[in-house]
This record gives structure tokens, C-alpha cells and sequence, in this order.
């Protein structure tokens, strides 16, 4: 699937006069880092983000400035900075609905000898804010910050299957135009996610998102809709065939979400 950072630079924001554009340029060369970058260089910036390079400089030198990037002269590339882990943080420790779902992710996680996630969507990503695993020696391991696709994978389903239909179309139309080639696949598993959420109250993604992964995906309702979210309970195929997601998991996973809702409203 294409680069999410690209994907959502149409020309809507160009015309809003409120729209500062050099912001938005800072925070996209923040956003190329990804699961196990360390180190990017200017080149890296310009390439990923199709800003140029003399204006990637200006950038970069400005983030390491203000501590939202560290620049490593013995590599002649930047890294993350702690100005960011302070936002990352912030927002996490702000989010009630951790604290709240936390035991009862646990003990799922221990029952289906698997893993339980909340994740919120960040463009065409789900991004994990908190994750149980289980004990056992074989689960699934994604922590918080992990990104996955919103397109393939049950969490990310659950979240479009819980969106108003004009939001969910317009999440549609970019994944489609980030992977055209597969979107008759793609397509076909969101449907079928429709439909088994319309009947069942939940999804479910097998061997979509990667071959020996199979998941359950709940939305939660019912907290700032500027953080929409949604559930996740995954794990190894072997030890997650469908007949368990569908029968066992799923519905308890529906009844977790479900107590997390109420115990929110309560807050």
C-alpha cells in the first residue's frame, strides 16, 4: 500500500486560508519515521514527503532547534527527539478509556492465550495506545505505537464498520487510490466485515493482513469522537482458528467493549 503520508496531501488544505502549510510540512517529515527507523537524512525527508530538499533542511533544522529531532553528526541523519515522546506521552496519559479497559483486556488476553488492543486511526493506520498480551510464550507482539493497516486488518475494520457511511466512504476512496492494484481484494474483505459486524457485532480479519494472523475487531462508541477507536483481540493462526473467533472470542470481545462504554459514560 502506498506511503500514508502522501496519501491525504489533496488540494483542500491549500485553499484554507487558515491552513499554515510550513507546520504541516514540519509535522510530515515527523511522521516518515516507521517501525524501526533510527535514523533518516535530509534525502530520506525529501523522499518520503516530496518536499524539497533545500526546504527539507530548513525544516530539520528548525525540529532540532525546538528537541522534536536530534541531529547525529557521526551518521549525518536525525532521529526523533524527546519533544516528541513529551507529546506522545501527554496524550496517552490523557486517555481514560486505558485505565478503564485495561483489567478486562488482561484477563481476555490470558483466556484466549492472545493479544488485546485499543488502537485509534491515524490516516490509513490504526496505532496502538494500550495492548495486553498474554503469558504464553506464543502471541502475538504489538506494543503501544505499533501501526497496522486500516484497510486488512480486524481493528481497523471494526473502526470503518463504527463510522458515520460519509466518513467511512471517504476512508474508502483513499485506500483505494493508495492501492488500486489490490482493491478488489481489499474491497471484497471490507464488505464481508460490514456484514458480519451488521450481524454479529464485530469482524474478523484471517491471514488479510498477514498470512499467519488471525483477529477479532469491536468499535468503541461513546467517547470523543475526535478519538475514535477500536478493539482488537489477535493472535498466531494455529491457535486462532476462524470457528473460535467466530463462536468464542468475538462475542466476548463485543461484551468487553460493551462494559468499557458504560464504565466510560460513568466517568
Amino acid at each position: 500500500m502506498a506511503d500514508d503520508i502522501q496519501v491525504f496531501g489533496d488540494d483542500e488544505e491549500s485553499k484554507d486560508r487558515q491552513f499554515v502549510n510550513a507546520l504541516a510540512r514540519g509535522l510530515e517529515l515527523l511522521r516518515c519515521f516507521r517501525p524501526g527507523d533510527v535514523y533518516l537524512a535530509n534525502a530520506d525527508f525529501a523522499k518520503r514527503t516530496g518536499i524539497p530538499k533545500p526546504t527539507v533542511s530548513r525544516l530539520t533544522h528548525t525540529l532540532t532547534k525546538l528537541g522534536y529531532l536530534t541531529y547525529e553528526e557521526s551518521q549525518g541523519k536525525y532521529q526523533l527527539g524527546s519533544g516528541v515522546l513529551a507529546l506522545g506521552y501527554s496524550m496517552l496519559s490523557s486517555l481514560d478509556v486505558r485505565k478503564v479497559a485495561r483489567p478486562a483486556m488482561q484477563e481476555l488476553a490470558e483466556y484466549s492465550k492472545a493479544s488485546v488492543s485499543i488502537g485509534v486511526r491515524d490516516r490509513l493506520s490504526m496505532i496502538y495506545i494500550e495492548s495486553c498480551r498474554s503469558s504464553s510464550r506464543v502471541t502475538l507482539r504489538l506494543d503501544v505505537g505499533s501501526r497496522i493497516p486500516v484497510a486488512t486488518t480486524a481493528m481497523g475494520k471494526a473502526l470503518l464498520c463504527g463510522l458515520p457511511q460519509s466518513e467511512r466512504d471517504y476512508l474508502l476512496d483513499h485506500i483505494r487510490l493508495s492501492d488500486e492494484e489490490n482493491w478488489p481484494r481489499i474491497k471484497a474483505g471490507i464488505e464481508q466485515a460490514l456484514r458480519d459486524y451488521a450481524e454479529r457485532g464485530f469482524c474478523i480479519s484471517a491471514g488479510e493482513w498477514q498470512q499467519d494472523v488471525h483477529a477479532v475487531g469491536v468499535p468503541l462508541f461513546g467517547v470523543d469522537n475526535d478519538k475514535r477507536m477500536a478493539f482488537n483481540c489477535g493472535g498466531p493462526a494455529f491457535l486462532l482458528p476462524r470457528n473460535f473467533l467466530e463462536d468464542d472470542l468475538g462475542p466476548r470481545l463485543v461484551q468487553l467493549v460493551r462494559k468499557v462504554e458504560v464504565e466510560m459514560g460513568r466517568c
